[in-house]
């Protein structure tokens, strides 16, 4: 009996031995729960794109641009109805061509008072000299005198104010002393470039400040991005911007930062940023979709 008792006695130790040490996985899996649990307490969560702030490049979503000086709209300086146009969409014009002819009678008018007042004031010019040297001799009433000076600078004054019409209208007045009169207005193309939203037609009478087409100069394109208070750490004017087109495939090119927007937009905390593109692409065109992030320097 003592033989049997003393197997089953150790058996028993055993078993309890083994059940005090099987809580030890339990307490390595509580510490490894606090321990990931301690990690999120300490992650940064952005407050509007709910994204965490771990380190990644930061990468933007924007659209290429050409910068204001680049773009024109060709408006009206006098209102008048169209008698030739040649503009087609997606032509290149240089600068200066003329786009359209308008006729307006009011023009030919504005050109024939330029005329008139270069004559009289040639007359007046003279009678005023003669006057302002008998003036002098004391052969004269100084009425006579101050009524010809008056003339005259009435005049002079009427010539000039036809004058600065005339050459906002794109014609030098002097051009007029020995062409003549002319019939038609030509509008002419104020930059080269390429014609855009053509607002015009044959037989239209297009009232003055009326648009009558817009001009694109593609020499110099940007991109303007849309970046987010988190991605102003570390950027800088001069940075350098590596971007992909909608429809170019995965052709990437290149910019250097040249402005970073100086006010954050309270509705979604967007900030705007302009980059001048180093290597363009005939196929650019303003409006088209990029996708950008800054590279490391």
């Amino acid at each position: 009996m003592r033989q049997i008792v003393l197997p089953l006695a150790l058996l028993l130790m055993t078993a309890c031995n083994s059940s005090k040490e099987q809580p030890k996985p339990m307490e390595q899996a509580t510490d490894t729960t606090t321990t990931m649990a301690e990690k999120v307490d300490t992650m940064q969560v952005d407050a509007i794109t709910s994204a965490t702030a771990i380190a990644n490049p930061a990468s933007f979503n924007g659209t290429l641009v050409i910068p204001p000086r680049n773009f024109a709209t060709v408006s009206l300086s006098m209102d008048g109805i169209v008698k030739n146009l040649s503009l087609l969409p997606g032509t290149y014009i240089p600068k200066g061509a003329v786009l359209a002819t308008l006729e307006n009678p009011q023009f030919i008018e504005l050109q024939q008072n330029y005329l008139d007042s270069h004559a009289q004031l040639e007359y007046l010019e003279a009678e005023y000299n003669r006057q302002t040297a008998l003036s002098r001799e004391e052969a004269a009433s100084q009425k006579k005198y101050q009524q010809s000076k008056a003339d005259y600078l009435s005049m002079k004054s009427r010539m000039q104010a036809n004058a600065a019409q005339l050459r906002l209208l794109g014609i030098e007045p002097e051009t007029l002393l020995k062409s003549g009169i002319r019939f038609y207005l030509e509008v002419t193309a104020p930059i080269g470039g390429y014609i855009s939203n053509v607002q015009a037609n044959l037989g239209k009478h297009l009232s003055a400040g009326e648009p009558l087409c817009d001009i694109i100069d593609k020499s110099e394109t940007m991109v303007r991005l849309i970046a987010y208070e988190k991605d102003l750490n570390g950027m800088k004017v001069g940075s350098r911007v590596q971007f992909r087109v909608n429809g170019l495939g995965k052709q990437t090119f290149h910019a250097t930062l040249i402005s970073i927007g100086q006010q954050v937009d309270d509705t979604n905390r967007s900030i705007e940023l302009y980059a001048k593109v180093l290597d363009g692409s005939p196929i650019f065109r303003p409006g088209m979709y990029v996708s950008a992030r800054m590279e490391k320097e």
